[in-house]
């Protein structure tokens, strides 16, 4: 069955396109209504990036088990279900004014998501040609791209002239609408041969995500001994989900991917630079509420144009790589990316727009290129009997990224204040410029790995169809 051939399948990958776009959006949208919530829920803006950070989290945990799912069930079952369940959630989280309950279903939701995603991968990993791949999987960078442009000024605005709880109630109809077009879209496929579900990997794998992030939720708020207590048992369960996962015989996810030079790259250091450039959508709105006095709306505007980046770099991604190679442009690229997260350090309140405007135009360029850099190279050599395994791999780690992205914000941001009342330094943006210039050490760390690659590591996946 060639299914992006098939008139039908193109019109579902259109829907699951959408359903992704709805998803990421649900990941971004709240980052410039966070001042408005906290006020909502009677605590600090930073201690809420729990809220953004739970459902990536539940994304990270749960989007191993969509690949058992979808074989055991069929794509169009485990994609609607996945639909409601994130319809639902979404209600619940408009409806609740309890900061536990909140995240417990913001958990939820993320959980839904995570079944919704890996399903449109895997349709265009398994039933588009090799040739073609590239320009397929570049189409699904879309959502990635489109929702953030979107969601901070729809954020800020909805927070700023209706209510934050709107953010929620505008995916209800969305997920009615899709949950309809999935079972007449997705077609029934044969389901793949039963194997075991492995509970002992998805309990060490979740548990042990969950405790590294929670651990580092809790010390970016405080140092203790609990906080460090929680990481060290993270650590641990970590070690031995690893340790189960290369011995089993059927394991939750398969570590054989990592074998791959370009997989592992972009699976290690393409996750440190992941998260050093994934923590900006969350420091850049606080910087300019909380540091610069604006309101949300007005932060959501600005942090549009890095987004405007985003889109402004998508045209000439392709043509860039087939010229100078992944390689080279992921490392004159990566240092770009690295340069514009630190002059974001040096925005003030007074700079004239035709200042500010290019460095966060710039910095969305560079953001673009290194993500469709990343989420393609990841299986420019991975062979098809392993694309499965290679697809669950890859979202945990991206979503695990931009997780510990988010944590890593709210930690440099701690950092930050600490080191001003040290040095008796006055001003709320402080903090702020110390984290982007954290954000951005991080950034060219995660480049060490892309040194080694070898020359011409990827180049035949970009190179244009004969």
């Amino acid at each position: 069955m060639s299914a992006l051939q098939d008139a039908r399948l193109r019109l579902a990958m259109f829907l699951v396109t959408g359903a992704m776009f709805m998803e990421v959006l649900d990941g971004n949208i709240i980052a410039t209504a966070l001042p408005d919530m906290s006020r909502s829920f009677g605590i600090d803006a930073v201690r809420l990036n729990v809220a953004i950070s739970a459902y990536l989290l539940a994304l990270g945990a749960f989007i191993p088990v969509s690949g058992w799912m979808t074989d055991r069930y069929g794509p169009r079952r485990v994609f609607a279900c996945a639909i409601a369940g994130f319809t639902l959630t979404s209600l619940g989280c408009g409806l609740v004014e309890n900061l536990h309950a909140f995240v417990v279903l913001r958990v939820l939701q993320g959980a839904s998501g995570a079944l919704m995603v890996p399903v449109g991968r895997l349709l265009v990993l398994r039933h588009t040609p090799q040739e073609r791949r590239m320009a397929a999987m570049s189409n699904l960078v879309w959502p990635a791209l489109v929702a953030p442009v979107i969601a901070p000024p729809l954020g800020g605005f909805i927070a700023s002239h209706l209510d934050w709880h709107w953010i929620f109630f505008l995916n209800v109809p969305l997920g009615i609408l899709g949950f309809v077009l999935a079972l007449w879209l997705i077609p029934p496929l044969e389901p793949a041969p039963r194997r075991p579900f492995d509970w002992t990997g998805f309990a060490l794998c979740g548990l042990g995500i969950f405790a590294l992030l929670g651990a580092l939720e809790r010390l970016a708020a405080t140092i203790d001994p609990a906080g460090l207590a929680l990481l060290a048992g993270g650590a641990v369960l970590a070690a031995a989900a690893l340790r189960h996962l290369r011995r089993a015989a059927a394991p939750m996810l398969s570590l054989a991917p990592l074998r791959i030079a370009t997989f592992r790259v972009v699976a290690i250091g393409g996750s440190v630079t992941r998260m050093a450039i994934g923590s900006l959508p969350f420091l850049l709105p606080l910087m300019f509420q909380l540091g610069f006095g604006m309101n949300a709306f007005e932060a959501g505007l600005l942090l549009l144009v890095v987004f405007a980046g985003n889109l402004g770099m998508k045209a000439v991604t392709t043509p860039i790589l087939r010229r100078f190679g992944y390689r080279p442009v992921m490392l004159w690229n990566g240092l770009l990316a690295a340069a514009s997260l630190a002059a974001c350090a040096l925005l003030t309140p007074s700079m004239p727009l035709p200042l500010l405007l290019p460095i966060l135009f710039v910095h969305g360029m560079a953001r673009s290129m290194q993500f469709t850099c990343l989420g393609t190279l990841a299986f420019a050599d991975v062979p098809e009997a392993r694309m499965a395994d290679a697809n669950g791999l890859f979202n945990v780690v991206s979503q695990l990224g931009m997780a510990a992205g988010i944590t890593l914000g709210a930690l440099a941001v701690r950092l930050g204040e600490a080191l001003a009342g040290a040095l008796d330094i006055a001003g709320q943006a402080f903090p702020y410029r110390v984290a982007f210039m954290i954000a951005a050490g991080i950034a060219l760390a995660g480049l060490l790995d892309t040194v080694r690659l070898p020359k011409g590591a990827g180049d035949h996946f970009v190179a244009r169809p004969r």
